[in-house]
């Protein structure tokens, strides 16, 4: 196995592009719908609201880091090279992981599409920034 050298600084912009796409995602498109089917009240505030989101953050910069890997190691350097690989990843890494938590926890379907969805496409523009600045 071949460890390549990714730059740092591609892996900081897909891991700053993903948090920006979830803070979008569950914090105005998909708002009330998510906070609803989690069972968090409407307009509760969180304690310690920042805890969450530098936790997110720190999981998309490792997830950038193993992306930019996988990019490099397909030797994908096109934005829709990039997207492929994140679906790819997405379809056989974080789609089964994402249905069988879902099923387990009894979660409704409305959930598993919310989240799935959002993976989807972080992943999908993680590889897509990933490649297109091919990672090293």
């Amino acid at each position: 196995m071949q460890i390549f050298h990714v730059s740092p600084l591609s892996v900081l912009y897909s891991a700053v592009a993903q948090w920006l796409l979830g803070a979008l995602w569950y914090g105005y498109v998909f708002k009330a719908r998510w906070m609803a089917l989690v069972g968090i009240p409407a307009g509760e505030k969180p304690k310690n609201a920042w805890f969450p989101l530098v936790a997110s953050f720190i999981a998309d910069v490792i997830l950038s880091l193993v992306l930019a890997h996988t990019v490099k190691w397909t030797h994908s350097t096109t934005l829709p090279g990039g997207f492929y690989v994140g679906a790819i990843c997405w379809a056989g890494f974080m789609a089964p992981v994402l249905f069988t938590e879902h099923i387990f926890e009894r979660r409704p379907a409305k959930l598993f599409a919310i989240n799935a969805a959002y993976w989807l496409l972080a992943m999908m523009i993680g590889g897509g920034i990933l490649a297109n600045l091919n990672v090293g």
